[in-house]
């Protein structure tokens, strides 16, 4: 993972872990303190039922509106036209109603990590709250037709978000949050035998190798099933996690997965564990890549 310089100065902040820690706890005493419902709530905030992380989709509307809100104060600014001046002003108040729906959803994802990425975030995060401040003092200056005090306002709030849109990109593309780690995983076309049946009890579950890659292979209900072993959310170990029912928990940040498709059940996670095609034949347990 590449290293730069807003990088390096957010690692030497001290204070950041300790209060990063605490903001984490708090946040999970919140969802769990609401039972099913607080989890469920967490889940659509995920983005378990797209597929996919859903706060990259709606980060865009904060960015967008301020930077068409940016544009339209200098079109005024030239032309001296105010309905350029009422268009930046709505900009810039859709803009802070996507701030919050983008808040919400980045704060239950930062909320499920840790490291470096955990600090990043944290410092993200800030720098998208002071940034939002800004263009609420800017709305509110505007209002009062103080307008070259809004758009001093907003000119520094947009450089504020982006300089948080620049560690957010940092936190996809070095530190991998929101990625699919599952991917790069490469699964055999034929069947493969990975161990005897009679070695898998009922109710057990086993990390095999195949090939260079990790498999989880479970048995239910005299059943056996294959999917994935690197969870998909932050490359968890999944054989080292709970096995109930039907479904595992990844035992790193509590993901849940069903072991009959790999479909996800419970977040942080969004995207599903590949499921393999499993047969038993002469005692063996055999996989390949579903077709």
């Amino acid at each position: 993972m590449s290293k730069d310089l807003a990088t390096t100065v957010i690692e030497r902040q001290q204070w950041i872990e300790p209060a990063a820690e605490k903001t984490q706890s708090a946040i999970g005493d919140v969802f769990e303190s609401a039972g099913h419902a607080g989890q469920s709530l967490r889940n659509f905030l995920h983005g378990t039922w797209l597929g996919h992380p859903i706060h990259p989709a709606i980060t865009d509307v904060p960015v967008g509106s301020w930077t068409a809100a940016v544009v339209l104060d200098a079109f005024e600014e030239i032309t001296g036209r105010s309905e350029f001046g009422r268009a930046a002003d709505a900009g810039i108040a859709i803009g802070l109603a996507g701030a919050v729906a983008s808040a919400l959803t980045g704060i239950v994802d930062w909320q499920a990590t840790d490291g470096r990425a955990r600090k990043i975030g944290f410092a993200h995060g800030l720098l998208n709250t002071v940034g939002a401040l800004l263009f609420t003092g800017s709305l509110i200056a505007r209002r009062r037709n103080d307008r070259s005090v809004g758009r001093a306002l907003s000119t520094l709030g947009y450089t504020v978000a982006l300089g948080s849109a620049y560690l957010g990109g940092k936190l996809v593309f070095s530190e991998g949050i929101g990625t699919d780690h599952t991917i790069g995983q490469q699964f055999p076309e034929e069947f493969r035998p990975v161990m005897k049946d009679s070695e898998l009890g009922e109710g057990d579950m086993r990390r095999v190798d195949v090939d260079g890659s990790r498999v989880l292979v479970a048995k239910r209900d005299g059943r056996v099933y294959a999917i994935a072993e690197v969870c998909s959310h932050l490359g968890g170990p999944l054989a080292e996690g709970k096995f109930e029912g039907c479904t595992v928990e990844c035992p790193w940040h509590g993901s849940r997965f069903s072991i009959e498709d790999g479909s996800v059940m419970d977040g942080p996670a969004t995207h599903p564990q590949p499921a393999l095609e499993v047969r038993v034949r002469d005692g063996q347990i055999e996989v390949r890549t579903a077709s």
